[in-house]
């Protein structure tokens, strides 16, 4: 624990905490959606505006931003006019993206460290200004999540219906695709462009073992992002591995204990109920008894 005494992992630590709350507070809503990928796709888009912003000379962050919502307001569109399947312009935005990335960045005068840096995150090297950035941009997304909560519900869950009871259906949905975009370029710093749907998803579905409705699901997500944020940096700090990788394998591992409990107590519960007794009926005359 030494090392949080330095300013760099400190600012690790606060910009992993936002993350892992702002992250699964988003991500609920694209498990509702069945879009759990989707911020695989954006972040493979980012990384394009990665590349374009050190081939430019410009902020790499900046235009990532640019790009992902680009990408984002892109999905969102084919999704909605149905031209083409979600799985198909995921899978394009897949292949486009880091092939374009990885082109630009060639490129550029940037060397393989700073390709890595956004592929797998690099969160210890988060300067005062880029804290800012996420603390700004993350409180931004808990507040709209949180805010709208019962809105984005009922489009997520039932479009037709939200339409119908008067809700701005298609302004939704472009404002779930921007703040996706924003949270994909916000979580490059912690967990690269690579793992971002983890922290996005993994919560969620840890949550969903255990929990029932959905604004239970939404704080127990948050809790065990902030958890596995938290604790991936401190278990990085200590063991000196990545801390991307380490808070998405703590998520994960947090995932496997909870769905492993909740079996193991769902089993429990069935072998201690009281079996209901058979009732004992005499027979009818007309029925015939064998002895």
């Amino acid at each position: 624990m030494d090392l949080f005494q330095y300013d760099f992992m400190l600012r690790a630590l606060v910009g992993a905490l936002i993350i892992g709350l702002a992250a699964p507070a988003l991500g609920i809503y694209l498990v509702q959606r069945r879009l759990a990928l989707i911020g695989d796709g954006i972040g493979h888009v980012a990384l394009t505006g990665v590349g374009a912003g050190l081939l430019l000379n410009r902020s790499p962050v900046l235009v990532a931003v640019l790009a992902a919502t680009l990408g984002a307001v892109t999905i969102e569109l084919v999704r909605s006019r149905g031209r083409t399947s979600g799985d198909l312009a995921l899978a394009l935005l897949f292949y486009g993206g880091i092939a374009g990335g990885v082109m630009l960045v060639g490129l550029s005068d940037a060397s393989n460290a700073s390709l890595n840096a956004y592929l797998f995150g690099s969160l210890t090297t988060t300067s005062p200004a880029d804290l800012v950035t996420i603390g700004v941009l993350g409180v931004a997304i808990l507040v709209l999540m949180l805010v709208l909560r019962p809105a984005l519900f009922a489009v997520c869950h039932d479009e037709e219906y939200a339409r119908v009871s008067g809700l701005p259906v298609r302004a939704l949905n472009m404002l779930l695709a921007v703040t996706t975009a924003v949270t994909v370029t916000i979580a490059m710093r912690a967990v690269g462009v690579l793992l971002i749907s983890a922290l996005m998803v993994v919560p969620v579905a840890t949550a969903q073992q255990v929990t029932r409705g959905f604004r239970s699901t939404m704080a127990a997500a948050m809790t065990l992002g902030l958890f596995a944020a938290g604790g991936g940096v401190v278990v990085a700090a200590n063991a000196n591995t990545a801390p991307g990788a380490s808070v998405v394998l703590l998520a994960i591992a947090s995932f496997l204990v909870v769905a492993l409990a909740a079996a193991g107590w769902r089993a429990l519960r069935r072998r201690l109920a009281p079996h209901p007794a058979v009732p004992v009926t005499e027979p009818h005359e007309h029925e015939v008894v064998l002895r």
